[in-house]
């Protein structure tokens, strides 16, 4: 065997490797500073500027578009809004002065009535029953002592992002159109003769609801504080009504919810007549 050293043969370098060691600089900036050195001038961009200039005409042009767009549909909202507004309180206006016609036309029927049944014995039990009647439905205007249930939503906060002045409980915590009916129905059943919730008479077909945040007593808008007028003893009704469910509802509902709840005597309480109801079955009584 030969004892001469073999030459160990080297992978060669690859070309990409080379370059990147050998030119540190791309191309392109090398050319780039070939032509610094030459004194070759940057090419114009006169063409970049007006692009530059025409697209933000572009853009402020479609801003401006918007702009007046937008104040255009709030001048028609606005003018709608006060349209509607002057509708309903016209329509508020007609609906007043046909209730005032029909009570003035209603008062001229009772006394043609009472003038024409008074003047004989039939005549005058035939009235009477009409007024006891009347007096059930609650048709005819009444007034006496009795007591006042006062139910007021919470006071708004002033900052609500503040946990500690939150009322406690969910965020429908305002009185309910179930806190009035049962308030009502307590009321009767502690024996009074005649309610009213605010300038609303309580009668047959009247119902006490919610529609959206209103609250709708005969479909007629009452607001807070809901005053729940009953004539009656007052000692009685209040004695009565204390111990009532509904009186241990709402005293839950002042203690949790924060919802204001009062009771108090009054020695004379106004109420209204309510409102008139369409006769759907008659028939003539007696020959005519």
């Amino acid at each position: 065997m030969s004892d001469a050293p073999r030459s160990v043969r080297r992978n060669p370098v690859p070309s990409l490797l080379k370059s990147l060691m050998n030119d540190h600089l791309d191309p392109g900036y090398a050319g780039a500073a070939a032509d610094r050195e030459q004194g070759h001038s940057k090419p114009p961009r006169i063409a970049a500027g007006a692009w530059i200039a025409l697209g933000a005409l572009l853009v402020g042009m479609v801003f401006g578009i918007a702009y007046a767009q937008a104040s255009s549909s709030a001048s028609d909202a606005d003018a709608t809004r006060a349209e509607m507004l002057t509708k309903v309180r016209d329509a508020e206006d007609r609906g007043r002065s046909l209730a005032t016609t029909r009570d003035d036309l209603t008062a001229r029927v009772d006394d043609l009535r009472a003038k024409v049944l008074a003047g004989d014995a039939e005549g005058a039990q035939l009235l009477t029953e009409l007024r006891t009647l009347e007096s059930a439905a609650a048709a005819e205007p009444v007034h006496g002592p009795g007591i006042v249930v006062t139910l007021t939503d919470p006071a708004a906060r002033p900052d609500l992002s503040d946990s500690s002045q939150r009322v406690p409980g969910s965020p429908q915590s305002g009185v309910l159109d179930r806190d009035l009916q049962s308030v009502v129905n307590a009321l009767w059943a502690s024996g009074a003769e005649a309610v009213a919730v605010g300038d609303v008479r309580i009668g047959p077909g009247v119902t006490i609801r919610q529609a959206g945040g209103a609250m709708l007593v005969d479909n007629q808008p009452v607001p807070s504080p809901y005053r729940v007028s009953a004539i009656g003893p007052p000692a009685k009704l209040q004695t009565s009504f204390v111990v009532s469910d509904a009186y241990l509802r709402m005293a839950a509902v002042r203690d949790f919810y924060g919802v204001g709840f009062t009771i108090a005597e009054s020695d004379d309480l106004q109420l209204p007549a309510a409102a008139g109801r369409e006769v759907r079955y008659a028939k003539e009584t007696g020959a005519p």
